[in-house]
């Protein structure tokens, strides 16, 4: 499943970022964010607007994200494991 449609406190855990392109500068800055296979990620809340940023907890650091750079993002919880 994609980060974007992860259920709000719902643990997972990264599986990999998905490039869009080749040299794809928004996923290589995922991964530089921690973004990486293996590591816990949760969505804490969404923006009020369409829901939209997410804020997203990936080990003790929290980013507001778009929904688009979220879905770039593959999550497995422990429910799918």
């Amino acid at each position: 499943m994609k980060l974007s449609e992860l259920p709000h406190r719902t643990a997972a855990t990264v599986e990999s970022v998905d490039d869009q392109a080749p040299n794809d500068a928004i996923a290589r800055r995922l991964r530089e964010l921690g973004f990486v296979s293996g590591e816990r990620v949760e969505v804490m809340a969404a923006g009020p607007v369409a829901a939209e940023p997410l804020l997203v907890q990936i080990g003790f650091t929290r980013f507001a994200l778009r929904r688009s750079e979220a879905a770039r993002v593959r999550v497995r919880t422990e429910v799918e494991a």
